[in-house]
């Protein structure tokens, strides 16, 4: 059911008029001229074309009948039909043709699919090359394994249409769109031999994350990285609308991928044979211009820029499908989107319709009397470990390697009293990660948008400068810690850089994130799919574990003295908090020697995304080495030198989690013993922030006993909290004492303020810690009016001092723990 060929240019020449916008499909015109195809082989790649098709029909309508043996009923046909088929012909076109350069050059590649909707494109190839049937023994490679496959496509019980963990060899879902290429370019760094072939949708292409991932190509390193060989699709429309990339001219679009940095070849039409020539003939020209930039490079061990080729392929949305469906045109329209035929089980004339398409493809030729694949179509596949679908880089646990870790006891700061000094907390931790990278410069990045120099963690430079093989600047020798070489990957991109860490990380790798606070929101939506990728994979058992994603929180919301309103937003911990248990953690160190082994732990686990939360400035030091890997370990606790209840109950519980927070609690039961020396105090810092939750909602929870025991069960809780303060309550509902929590946190309340005057603000300063505790506390109701009004006082006088002298009085900024 191809549409009637248009008016088109020869294949030798793409012929075109300046500013000349494509529409036309036919005959395929294409930038690199030849047809490298026998006869012969034209026959054979088209057949296994037609399978592919076949079964991505098959998935969305089938479940039973899955051969056509017999005439289609409607009890053959799926009660709800969901999936997408307008972008699955053009995916599996190309995936058949990678095929044969596989086997041709012995490629190492892999796939991506960039199209959220396009899973029965990829799904077909992978079942056909007997990837799908190795890993789910039920789903075999004959009539009742096929039959299987179908009926588990977007139903209950089975899988997803999009390129779900499910899918062999798949590393992205595309669920969310405008990732596809920042996780291929983060697979082939340190990945020589790899080229990524990634299908990029037009819609996705409209994203801003997209858009910015095209510049990938400027941190690519052809010595000792692979390569990305980016495919945009263009099929013309989205969901309902046409795609801006689809209807601007030929001579623009060029333009704009020549701007990029790449090489870009053009392949459109639809006429199957003339476009099989055209697709072999470019990837094929692709595949050995990557190779001779590489070899180039490794010969001459010259690192430069290169223009690597991407590939435009224009075919019609729904391509094979069929052309008009109730007088509505649908192939090359956007209606062929997703489900082109519907009402199958009331309508004889669709039902007709929809045998007709199957038939189109002559199943009965391409598969036995068994239901498997004829041979001659199976030899077409790579085999082993060579196929996309079964290639291990693309299960990155299987490949991965442990990091060879220095100790960080050896790079903490020695202690002689709690809340004594100040360090700034991210420095050592940069000279930690500097040691760690140093041991595992094959296999460990660190990324960061611009930000590593100012998140103190710079010392990472004296083993690896920032990647930049771009035009230097005299001038750039001077600070600028440039290398080609470089191992330190920035871009002020936040969804650029989370997209090479999550694909670096994928393929079997380690890395570490750090971002400023406030813009840590901009990768919210990809934390938040990586740890669905993350969870469905934890239940797949032929998925091996790969290194957990860590991120760095710094440049905190209580620190934001000169960037003010819009740089204080602590909201992100609520993100991950929605996320399941089994992949989400969070700490909240509060000092440098809490970082460090809260980071050792970090690095060294798998399967989770660690969120970890420091700021960057000099804060008071609570803890030896050895007292904070315990304290970490039990991921919250009593600290004693900070308490007087020992054998005895407590009047008050003061709680402090985060570095900020915690000195502030700290300072305000000084300030009660100050004017209620016999007031019985228990202080409490949290680390792990899921140890609030019950054990049997997350795996760090306490128990319901152990909780009681901590915070008592009917003594005022005063929490300090780093963010928003109904997190703690979300966390902790369920507890006994809950009604006896009261939480303080960020209250939005904040502008170019000194840190004491924006802690006064929230209500999280203390004073109005010790004020709270006297109303709250019953003994101190009655007699605590004359304290409650010096600490009025006193935080009045700092206000004003901030406002006269732009800074904190002198005694807050020195204040430090008296012992």
């Amino acid at each position: 059911m191809v549409s009637t060929p248009l008016k088109t240019a020869d294949l030798d020449s793409l012929n075109m008029e300046p500013n000349q916008s494509i529409s036309a499909y036919g005959t395929a015109r294409s930038t690199v001229t030849g047809k490298p195809l026998s006869g012969e082989e034209l026959r054979k790649l088209d057949a296994y074309w037609r399978a592919c098709n076949y079964l991505a029909i098959g998935m969305i309508y089938l479940r039973d009948n899955p051969l056509l043996r017999d005439r289609l009923t409607p009890t053959h046909i799926k009660n709800r039909l969901l999936g997408h088929w307008g972008s699955s012909p053009g995916m599996s076109f190309v995936y058949t043709h990678l095929n044969r350069l596989i086997q041709k050059y012995d490629l190492n590649a892999i796939f991506l699919a960039g199209p959220g909707h396009g899973a029965p494109g990829i799904l077909g190839p992978v079942y056909l090359e007997g990837t799908y049937s190795e890993v789910y023994h039920d789903i075999s490679e004959d009539e009742e394994g096929l039959k299987r496959f179908f009926k588990q496509f977007s139903f209950p019980g089975g899988i997803g249409s999009h390129c779900t963990p499910e899918t062999p060899g798949s590393i992205h879902e595309g669920g969310e769109l405008g990732y596809s290429i920042s996780h291929a370019y983060g697979t082939v760094f340190d990945n020589p031999d790899l080229i990524s072939v990634v299908m990029v949708g037009d819609g996705e292409a409209e994203t801003g994350p997209l858009a910015t991932a095209w510049h990938s190509n400027k941190f690519i390193n052809p010595i000792r990285d692979g390569a990305v060989l980016p495919i945009l699709h263009l099929n013309g429309y989205k969901i309902n609308n046409p795609t801006v990339l689809s209807r601007i001219s030929h001579e623009e679009l060029e333009s704009l991928f020549v701007g990029y940095g790449y090489q870009p070849y053009f392949v459109e039409g639809s006429d199957p044979e003339t476009m099989h020539q055209a697709i072999a003939a470019t990837l094929e020209h692709c595949v050995n211009e990557i190779r001779s930039i590489q070899q180039e490079a490794r010969t001459t061990g010259v690192v430069k820029r290169a223009k690597f080729p991407m590939i435009v392929l224009r075919t019609p949305k729904g391509w094979t499908g069929p052309a008009v469906v109730d007088g509505h045109k649908v192939e090359g329209f956007w209606r062929a989107h997703q489900v082109p035929l519907s009402g199958m089980h009331n309508n004889a004339e669709h039902l007709q319709m929809l045998e007709d398409w199957l038939r189109s493809y002559k199943p009965e030729e391409l598969f036995d009397a068994e239901g498997k694949l004829i041979p001659e179509l199976k030899e077409l596949a790579p085999t082993g470990d060579r196929r996309m679908s079964a290639n291990p880089i693309a299960n990155g646990g299987l490949i991965r390697r442990s990091l060879r870790m220095p100790d960080f006891r050896e790079y903490g700061v020695k202690l002689e009293k709690p809340a004594h000094i100040e360090v700034e907390n991210t420095k050592p931790l940069g000279v930690f990660l500097r040691d760690v990278m140093k041991e595992n410069m094959t296999n460990f990045r660190v990324f960061g948008p611009d930000e590593n120099t100012s998140n103190k963690l710079q010392a990472i430079y004296e083993v690896s400068k920032k990647f930049w093989i771009a035009e230097y600047l005299e001038e750039d020798a001077d600070g600028g810690e440039l290398s080609n070489d470089g191992r330190v990957m920035e871009i002020l991109s936040e969804h650029t850089l989370e997209g090479w860490l999550e694909g670096y990380l994928l393929t079997g790798r380690h890395g570490f994130f750090s971002t400023y606070e406030s813009f840590v929101h901009v990768i919210d939506s990809m934390i938040n799919q990586h740890c669905k990728w993350l969870e469905i994979s934890r239940e797949i058992p032929w998925r091996a574990p790969i290194a957990s994603l860590n991120l760095l929180i710094t440049s905190t919301v209580w620190r934001q003295d000169h960037n003010g309103f819009t740089h204080q937003d602590p909201g992100f911990l609520d993100v991950v908090v929605n996320k399941s248990a089994e992949v989400t953690r969070i700490y909240l160190p509060p000092d440098v020697n809490s970082l460090l082994s809260v980071a050792n732990h970090c690095l060294r686990s798998t399967d989770y995304v660690n969120v970890i939360v420091s700021d960057k400035q000099s804060h008071l030091q609570f803890m030896n080495m050895d007292e904070a890997i315990k304290h970490c370990t039990k991921g919250l606790g009593i600290w004693d030198w900070a308490s007087n209840d020992q054998g005895v109950e407590p009047d008050v519980v003061m709680v402090g989690c985060g570095d900020v927070l915690t000195a502030e609690a700290l300072a305000a039961t000084v300030l009660l013993w100050e004017h209620f020396p016999e007031l019985k105090i228990r202080f409490i810092n949290v680390v792990d922030l899921f140890k609030l939750q019950p054990d049997t909602e997350h795996p760090h929870g306490l128990s319901d006993r152990d909780f009681d025991s901590l915070f008592t069960t009917d003594k005022p809780i005063i929490f300090n909290f780093h963010g928003y303060p109904w997190l703690i309550h979300r966390l902790a509902y369920r507890r006994t004492n809950h009604k006896n929590m009261h939480v303080r946190g960020y209250k939005e309340k904040g502008n170019i303020n000194t840190p004491l005057e924006l802690a006064i603000s929230n209500q999280v300063d203390r004073f109005s810690l010790a004020i709270d505790v006297i109303d709250r506390v019953p003994k101190l109701q009655a007699i605590g009016a004359h304290a409650k009004q010096a600490l009025l006082d006193q935080q009045i006088e700092c206000r004003h001092y901030a406002f006269e002298h732009g800074i904190d009085k002198p005694e807050i900024v020195n204040w430090r723990y008296p012992h």
